[in-house]
């Protein structure tokens, strides 16, 4: 008997979901996503059988071309698709704005136009990280209200988290743990049947609230450790020592892990997750511990701040130089956030040069982008070119950002001989400071301090 799954949201999340999902046997996948004038391309894109990602993401060309050829999954930009469905997955963008508040208008539109087609006995399963507290507070009465069904009676609502990662996104669904959280046991049980088919590792199940904690702890932890290592980084340039050396050595320890510093944190889930945690916390709880929760506000604050140090080591270099933030070109290498993927979500770049313009609005100064792997739709801040000899001729200021593979096969010597300014800000620990000095580079690195120790 087939099996009818729809699967809400195109993006990172949804398209490796759905895939999965459709290649399985008597399963038969339907994407939806806006016909939007940022991401609308990839319904016929994807009906094509084309994988719409830039980056390398091992398995998933073959994958959706093979489920589209065979019948198994298609995209609309309709709802019908819901009418039949056994399974609706919620895989659509839960972002906060500038006070640090979720913006829900896209996961309060999709639930209000699944409530119009639900039909009995469906599971409606939200993916998408949310604060503690969404998904019974304010999905579940959005889903009642407009099906005049009864969750755990008449539908079921779970809670399961995805934890995909660009470069991996195959990978970190089927080969990590999955959280089940739903309303009822009978909810869990249809959740461990959808992602058994595709999740090889434990299925743990627990109830919807826990599994919305685990997530935002999750990703608020990791943010805490960056912003750790950021700050050490911090301390020893003015101890004027490398911090990559020193985590080097801590990390011989087989019980220690430390993580890297680096020109800031992108991506959709760390810069947001931590302040959703913030918001379930002030929203659903009595807060009777408020004045001790510090860390993880104070942790995503350090992060956002290292856009900013990379422009302010870029000024000392101008000042130790005579030299003036004027009449300049400046390359930004590296738009997207993470290293040789095309993710330009929150990337640490769009902060760097939105400091830079901020700044120096009023002086004469070119700038230039170069990613390997970013295309021109997903980034609109400055020029951008995939031509690495263009974007650095007669550049007086490098800013390295994100650590594509590229950077680390750069001819120096003729790097030299094609700027105008041999300065280089590296915040992702590309370059050794020894040998770049060497050629001739006037250097500078998050978490190392300018001057030779000995």
């Amino acid at each position: 008997m087939p099996t009818n799954i729809v699967v809400i949201g195109m993006g990172y999340v949804g398209i490796p979901m759905a895939a999965l999902l459709a290649n399985v046997d008597n399963f038969y996948v339907t994407g939806i996503q806006r016909r939007s004038q940022r991401s609308g391309w990839k319904i016929d894109w994807l009906n094509s059988g084309k994988n719409p990602f830039e980056g390398d993401e091992p398995g998933l060309d073959d994958l959706i071309k093979n489920v589209v050829q065979n019948g198994k999954f298609k995209v609309s930009d309709n709802y019908d698709a819901v009418d039949n469905a056994d399974f609706i997955l919620i895989d659509v963008q839960t972002p906060v704005d500038d006070d640090r508040i979720p913006r829900y208008e896209s996961l309060l539109e999709v639930s209000q136009n699944i409530s119009k087609h639900l039909k009995k006995g469906a599971t409606i399963i939200l993916e998408s990280t949310v604060a503690p507290g969404t998904t019974d507070s304010l999905v579940c009465p959005i889903l009642e209200e407009g099906s005049g069904l009864k969750r755990s009676r008449d539908f079921y609502l779970v809670f399961s988290f995805e934890r995909v990662m660009p470069g991996k996104l195959l990978e970190y669904i089927t080969d990590f743990p999955r959280v089940i959280g739903g309303g009822c046991k009978q909810a869990n049980e249809n959740a461990k049947f959808l992602y058994g088919k595709v999740v090889k590792k434990a299925l743990q199940v627990t109830d919807t609230l826990t599994a919305e904690l685990t997530k935002c702890i999750e990703n608020a932890y990791r943010d805490v450790n960056i912003a750790f290592a950021n700050e050490m980084a911090l301390l020893c340039e003015d101890f004027n020592r490398n911090i990559y050396e020193i985590i080097g050595f801590i990390n011989q320890r087989h019980d220690r892990m430390m993580h890297y510093p680096g020109s800031g944190v992108g991506g959709h889930c760390l810069t947001k997750d931590p302040w959703l945690l913030l918001h379930g916390y002030n929203k659903y709880t009595i807060r009777k511990n408020e004045a001790k929760i510090k860390i993880v506000p104070d942790s995503r604050n350090l992060n956002d701040y290292m856009p900013y140090h990379m422009v302010e080591l870029m000024e000392e270099v101008f000042r130790e130089s005579h030299k003036l933030v004027d009449n300049i070109k400046i390359v930004l290498l590296g738009v997207s956030y993470k290293a040789n993927t095309d993710d330009t979500r929150n990337t640490p770049t769009e902060n760097i040069i939105k400091v830079l313009q901020s700044r120096y609005h009023s002086h004469n100064i070119n700038y230039i982008a170069h990613d390997p792997y970013v295309n021109e739709r997903d980034y609109r801040l400055t020029e951008l070119t995939n031509n690495f000899e263009e974007a650095v001729k007669g550049a007086d200021a490098l800013i390295f950002a994100t650590n594509h593979r590229e950077y680390y096969e750069i001819d120096l010597d003729e790097l030299k001989k094609n700027v105008r300014t041999p300065i280089i800000i590296d915040g992702r620990n590309i370059f050794n400071k020894k040998v770049i000095e060497e050629k001739g580079f006037i250097y500078r690195k998050v978490g190392e301090g300018p001057e030779k120790p000995f």
